[in-house]
């Protein structure tokens, strides 16, 4: 018995629209046909909801087509029922309204009641076994995309060059150079030396280079 009972539990939607007898409802069923499928709407009141609770749970709805009164009956589980709708809810004080069969018109109608419409038609037509597998697949997607992300800022920071490191070492060897030879390349200039030769002191006097090469030049052409 428990094996049936856990067999039907994993069949059951995870939740239902809280109907009850008397509320005026919408039964949006799906209608397939060959390859073609289509949603019906069958709109009446529910007169009888029977072994709520359970796989077998289900509901019969009337209305009145044309003068003639029509009833169907659906089991709310029901892999083709797409969603139940309360649109109106009356006050009644019977399981099965057998007697509404027997009214039409004025003597049809029932006292409203108030009701909060979001609550009432809040439903989720997964089964445990959809939700539990949807669950465990946005779970996995979740940890992909966080492994995805952490790969790359990894690349990215294995991508960017060092500079902290150059630096320090190109820092470490002019530390290094200064104590080795503290005395600069600009304290062998004379103090009394020109300026263009103080700051070309450093490397070649390329003035004093371009002066000579222009005197040799002169000379040439007056021999």
């Amino acid at each position: 018995m428990n094996a049936i009972k856990e067999l039907e539990a994993v069949q059951m939607k995870t939740k239902i629209a809280n109907v009850k007898v008397g509320d005026t409802v919408r039964v949006h069923q799906r209608i397939t046909e060959g390859k073609k499928s289509r949603v019906q709407i069958f709109e009446g009141l529910v007169i009888r909801y029977r072994k709520t609770g359970s796989l077998q749970a289900f509901i019969t709805v009337r209305k009145i087509a044309s003068g003639v009164g029509v009833e169907k009956s659906w089991l709310v589980h029901s892999p083709s029922i797409e969603k139940i709708e309360v649109v109106k809810r009356s006050k009644v004080r019977r399981a099965y309204l057998s007697y509404m069969r027997d009214r039409s018109g004025k003597s049809a109608r029932l006292a409203e009641m108030g009701f909060d419409k979001s609550t009432v038609n809040e439903a989720d037509n997964r089964t445990s076994l959809q939700a539990a597998a949807e669950a465990e697949e946005a779970k996995i997607a979740k940890e992909e995309k966080k492994l995805d992300g952490d790969s790359s800022a990894k690349d990215d920071a294995m991508n960017q060059p060092d500079t902290t490191t150059l630096d320090g070492e190109i820092k470490k060897e002019q530390s290094e150079a200064s104590e080795q030879d503290p005395q600069t390349s600009s304290d062998n200039v004379p103090e009394d030396a020109p300026e263009i030769e103080k700051v070309n002191s450093d490397g070649n006097d390329e003035q004093q280079e371009a002066a000579e090469e222009f005197k040799d030049g002169v000379d040439k052409s007056s021999k």
